[in-house]
């Protein structure tokens, strides 16, 4: 079974960090990108960042450059989103995404809440 599970979320007061971790299982993690996607309340689905299959290539949208950093262990099946100086427009729930070619796996998301 194809399973893709994030944790790591939490409350944390602006400023603060976090570090979310996606968990593969059920197929070959080193053949696919991954993407970490966020949805805030009554907003459509925000992309977030991406890294290639083996860690070479990261991109990261405007909004959090210079904040977050995604990265991928293949041996440990997992990929992280480390959030750094976070902002109260970070509150989201992030979902990390397989993806190659036409073939998409997603998680079920974790709630990040930046509030004081």
């Amino acid at each position: 079974e194809v399973q893709l599970v994030e944790s790591g979320g939490g409350l944390v007061q602006p400023g603060g960090s976090l570090t979310l971790s996606c968990a593969a299982s059920g197929f070959a993690l080193e053949e696919y990108a991954m993407t970490w996607v966020r949805q805030a309340p009554g907003k459509a689905l925000e992309w977030v960042s991406a890294i290639n299959w083996n860690g070479d290539s990261t991109y990261y949208a405007e909004s959090i450059q210079g904040r977050f950093t995604i990265s991928r262990d293949n041996a440990k099946n997992t990929v992280y989103l480390q959030m750094n100086s976070l902002k109260s427009e970070d509150t989201a729930v992030y979902y990390c995404n397989a993806v190659k070619w036409t073939v998409n796996f997603w998680g079920q998301g974790t709630q990040v809440t930046v509030s004081s």
